[in-house]
């Protein structure tokens, strides 16, 4: 299950103690191991001291949880969690929100941008502002009827059973989407995606809820639906995406700028 080892991206701001204090709460979740880096450029010794001071600041942000703390060398923040979550068997990355952006809502700044496009690791991205609830009430995937969004319930379902959660698919109709017709095709292809998440795992059908989502535009869609405070929201990686590869496409980007919630984006073919 995804979440067996997390790497959370530190650095000096609120955007950071949030990664921190949400890859500390998806490790509590999970069961599962704790690594945390900052990342400095190459050839600096300067910047690999100042990197050295800011991972102690982590450790004491942890405040005596188990970590394993890393100071890594790379071109740019993105590159180097990269390669240290492929060096070190992360299976996940987490990074905040740059500072500025709207509370509540998930800012993509450099480094997330870059993992969301070429990450080999699932990255989770947390929202600005944000506070871990003491407990996950619920899982919901983003789904539209393609292999990658299969792959998700499948990965989603399994990982709700695991931690005693409810699943919810949902689909958004954005603008005209062929009338009553066009909307009852979404509404079949989510029933179909009910059935797979219930082959998939051991969760029970009052377990797994579907959601249409209508509006005029992406956040107008969301807003149609609800979302509790201790939601987590997944997404697939687009079918550009190269195998064992994120790539967020222009949709689920949207969606991602718009969701209140944190928001996972799994690689391609990820199994």
């Amino acid at each position: 299950m995804i979440g067996e080892h997390v790497l959370a991206g530190y650095v000096n701001d609120a955007g950071g103690r949030e990664a921190l204090d949400l890859a500390s709460a998806i490790v509590a979740l999970t069961g599962g191991r704790l690594s945390v880096a900052t990342v400095h450029p190459p050839g600096l010794p300067a910047a690999a001291g100042e990197a050295r001071a800011l991972l102690d600041q982590a450790a004491d942000l942890l405040d005596d949880r188990p970590a394993d703390l890393h100071v890594q060398e790379g071109r740019s923040v993105a590159r180097g969690l990269t390669a240290l979550a492929s060096r070190i068997g992360a299976d996940l990355i987490v990074v905040g929100s740059p500072e500025g952006g709207a509370r509540g809502r998930i800012g993509v700044g450099a480094a997330a941008d870059h993992l969301l496009h070429s990450a080999t690791e699932a990255v989770m991205l947390a929202p600005s502002g944000y506070t871990p609830p003491d407990y996950l009430g619920r899982i919901t995937v983003m789904y539209v009827r393609r292999p990658q969004c299969d792959e998700a319930v499948i990965r989603a379902a399994q990982a709700a059973e695991r931690l005693e959660v409810p699943l919810r698919l949902v689909t958004l109709a954005v603008g005209d989407v062929g009338g009553d017709d066009g909307a009852e095709r979404l509404r079949d292809d989510l029933a179909l995606a009910i059935r797979l998440a219930l082959d998939s795992s051991e969760l029970l059908p009052e377990e797994v809820s579907a959601d249409l989502a209508e509006g005029n535009d992406v956040a107008d869609a969301l807003e149609d639906v609800d979302w509790p405070d201790d939601e987590l929201l997944v997404c697939a990686s687009s079918e550009d995406a190269a195998a064992h590869r994120v790539f967020l496409g222009e949709v689920a980007l949207k969606v991602l700028r718009a969701a209140p919630c944190p928001v996972t984006v799994l690689p391609r073919g990820y199994f």
